[in-house]
């Protein structure tokens, strides 16, 4: 105790309270990148600060403080370090097998929900179609259609409705497909309440009801943030929702870094069970969501992938084939066996074409999107407002449906109908409507019939009508207050498209067995998706093993990428526009091209630092965490006696370390606290922020009692001694490839002399864009750089 003493901020033995702040001259460096600034005079900076017309860079604080950051940096502190070098060879066996055990729990489990999912839509749907089938029959004879058309919308809104309310008034985090989220969550970004039991339940249950309800949505979008939540939960041997549930297992797993490589083998589980397509999972994870990744970590989804894809094939043969063993069903999304249809490299030129066409239709569906989203977020507030627009939709889509059914003329002979129970409407005896094929059945079969039916089975004006209905519905449907997938709305949409295509072809060119446009069909599917997600390699695998036929593979490279291609001269993708309407501060694959070396850490970096030493007053620690939002602490040194200190001219600091926010809040919860020069304070094991993870105590939990404010705490066992820093002439490009590689939520900025001059945070860097240059932030402008530290005496 006694040689620590000394450090703390005293007189006579008393706690006495610091300057409010301490400022000095930050930085003694070469300013390299700052020459021209440096040759004009005083008055001349003055005058260009003042003159400037550019605002500084803009930022959502607002908006954003509502998202933390996630601790993927890992933490070396006393208690860390001890635990791992008390671990023997065996038990870093047995950790090693442990990863590889949950992993195969997630995979199973992540196809037993695809599996509840798949078999409650089908005997749902089974039992709408087959209602609503006979009653249209009965109806077409005795002219009562207007109660056949209100018992289908009356039946859609019911569904829709309960799938709607599970999310109003549940959990709306199960809105959508929760792709971004789940992007978020990989990056970095604490998302409240993504990977919660509460968002499976409503998420599972939510989208077989909106799917039912006939609105133009998936089930396989969903499935990937499902499997997620899964992982998330499996990997942590305990649930935050239901608290009793705590086996105590898997606790060396209990941090951000571990839980997130297991998230992301849960959205690739997630892939795999929608599509059957395990490769393509494993590559959605890495090219759409992990900010890490690694060989071992490549093997141990790939084992989770294939485990989810194994489980639901023999589940799905015994359910629909009741033959036990038979593995013929890989994924809930089977576009059916594709028999060879050869292509031709005269055809390339028209598949490029497809692609093209393709991104412009997907840049239009996302400028549209984002339209109705900012209308949303503006109009559409209230739970009443949500549950009625998710309402309005279905009946919306019920209605187009119906319309589109009654009107068409587009009727061909019932022995060419791939449906069982195929709808005849005003066609002739023996003849079924086309329309009603599209419109009258579930999505994915409705994907089927437009990839294997004969060349005569739909028409050109069937497919130019259904292409247009279908994309606005799906358009305005995507962001409905439901759990909603956008992958089959798109690859249905593209079908048409791309079906619609190969018609025109084999009418002008007929006898030609190129133009079969099964062929085009595909190729004009992955075209559309292509253009609203912006995937390339992972959507090109998942559409060839979905396929089952490798042959395709080029055709569908070439529409994907200049699908791409073109839409990004437009804008974004889908996921990400989304992600950037609520203002996540993400960070993307690559720094602004512009920015990266325009700017240095000193001009982005916060001057006025929050920070504490390594011994603090408990009640200084009380009122700091009670005044700042700040996640974590820089921890402070000074060489010189404590006396010295109170003048304003202190100077600079030594960085010790950091500490998280998190870790003060429950050392004070557990008055881990010593009395000076007569008891140390006592030391927290591991084991307490274990079994903390993740739902951490806040300071409002908190309760100190007068008697223990002018205790104090010692933060030395629990600090980070070994945190990332950089230097202040370091450029913006290096900071971004740190915070993006190491998942890192701030960094800590120093001079030469080791000294803290600043700090950097996850949120700074999300705001900047190509065209920020120094002269947007004012703090760059300013000579001498100031720094202030504001340790937590100043919060009394």
């Amino acid at each position: 105790m006694s040689e620590h003493s000394a450090l703390l901020p005293r007189q006579g033995g008393k706690v006495v309270r610091r300057p409010r702040s301490y400022s000095a001259t930050a930085i003694e460096e070469p300013d390299f990148d700052h020459g021209e600034k440096q040759r004009q005079s005083f008055f001349e900076r003055v005058v260009t600060l003042v003159k400037r017309t550019r605002h500084p860079v803009k930022r959502y604080s607002k908006e954003q403080a509502i998202f933390e950051s996630l601790d993927y940096e890992p933490s070396e502190n006393t208690l860390e370090l001890a635990y791992r070098r008390s671990l023997t060879a065996s038990q870093v066996t047995r950790i090693r097998m442990m990863r590889w055990v949950i992993m195969f729990i997630i995979g199973i489990l992540t196809a037993v929900v695809a599996i509840f999912i798949d078999t409650c839509i089908v005997e749902l749907a089974d039992m709408k179609f087959s209602w609503l089938h006979e009653s249209i029959n009965v109806c077409v004879k005795n002219d009562c259609l207007v109660k056949s058309y209100f018992s289908w919308i009356g039946m859609d809104i019911l569904f829709v409705t309960v799938a709607a309310s599970l999310v109003v008034f549940i959990e709306p985090i199960a809105q959508g497909s929760g792709i971004p989220e789940i992007k978020c969550y990989l990056n970095g970004i604490k998302m409240p309440h993504v990977v919660r039991l509460r968002t499976l339940v409503t998420k599972a249950v939510g989208v077989l009801f909106s799917v039912v309800g006939g609105l133009a949505i998936g089930k396989e979008g969903p499935m990937i943030h499902s499997g997620a939540v899964i992982a998330a939960g499996i990997s942590q041997g305990k649930s935050t929702t239901l608290p009793f549930v705590n086996t105590g297992l898997f606790k060396y797993f209990r941090v951000d870094t571990e839980k997130r490589d297991f998230v992301s083998a849960g959205a690739a589980a997630g892939v795999s069970a929608a599509f059957g397509a395990p490769i393509g999972g494993v590559l959605f994870s890495l090219e759409e969501g992990a900010s890490f990744w690694n060989q071992s970590l490549t093997w141990r989804t790939f084992f989770c992938s294939m485990t989810a894809t194994f489980t639901l094939n023999v589940l799905l043969s015994g359910i629909r084939a009741h033959q036990w063993g038979l593995l013929s069903n890989p994924g809930l999304l089977n576009f059916g066996r594709f028999e060879d249809m050869p292509y031709n490299i005269f055809e390339l030129p028209i598949f490029v074409l497809l692609g093209c066409c393709g991104g412009l239709f997907g840049a239009l569906f996302v400028g549209a999107n984002e339209k109705l989203s900012e209308f949303r977020m503006k109009f559409v507030t209230s739970k009443f407002a949500k549950l009625m627009e998710a309402i309005t939709i279905a009946g919306l889509t019920a209605s187009v449906a119906f319309t589109l059914i009654y009107f068409s003329t587009d009727c061909l002979p019932l022995g060419d109908s791939p449906e069982t129970n195929p709808l005849q409407l005003f066609c002739k005896e023996h003849q079924y409507n086309a329309m009603a094929t599209l419109f009258f059945n579930t999505p994915e079969e409705s994907i089927k019939n437009l990839f294997h039916g004969s060349r005569e089975e739909f028409s050109m004006g069937t497919l130019a009508m259904f292409f247009v209905a279908y994309f606005v519905l799906s358009c305005m449907t995507y962001g409905v207050a439901v759990p909603s997938g956008l992958f089959v709305p798109c690859i249905l949409t593209g079908a048409a498209y791309g079906r619609f295509i190969g018609s025109v072809l084999s009418y002008f060119l007929p006898g030609h067995s190129w133009t079969e446009p099964g062929k085009y069909a595909l190729i004009g599917a992955a075209a559309i998706l292509g253009g609203v997600v912006r995937m390339t390699i992972s959507l090109t695998v998942i559409v060839i093993e979905a396929t089952g036929n490798v042959t395709y593979g080029l055709p569908i490279i070439v529409a994907v990428v200049f699908a791409k291609w073109v839409g990004d001269l437009f804008g974004e993708g889908i996921y990400d526009m989304h992600i950037h309407l609520k203002h996540v501060p993400i960070l993307e694959w690559d720094p602004p091209a512009l920015a990266k070396y325009r700017l240095t850490a000193r001009d982005i970096m916060t001057r006025k630092i929050d920070c504490v030493r390594q011994l603090n007053r408990v009640g200084d620690i009380w009122n700091l965490l009670q005044q700042t939002p700040h996640s974590a602490f820089p921890v402070l040194h000074w060489d010189e006696e404590p006396a010295s200190l109170q003048a304003e001219d202190a100077g600079l600091a030594k960085f010790v370390g950091t500490i998280l926010r998190t870790q003060l809040v429950l050392l004070l919860k557990h008055r881990a606290f010593g009395i000076e020069g007569v008891q140390p304070p006592r030391v927290l094991p591991r084991s307490a922020f274990t079994d903390a993870y993740p739902r951490w105590p806040t300071i409002q939990d908190v309760e100190v009692s007068p008697d223990d404010l002018d205790k104090y705490v010692d933060l030395g066992p629990y600090l980070n001694p070994s945190p990332y820093f950089v230097f202040s002439v370091v450029s913006f490009s290096k900071i971004f490839r740190l915070f993006r590689t190491m998942g890192l939520r701030h960094l800590v900025i120093v001079n030469n002399d080791c000294q803290v001059v600043g700090v950097v945070t996850r949120k700074d860097l999300s705001n900047i864009t190509s065209q920020t240059t120094p002269a947007d932030y004012e703090t760059a402008m300013q000579q001498p750089n100031n720094v202030e530290y504001l340790l937590p005496e100043y919060y009394r």
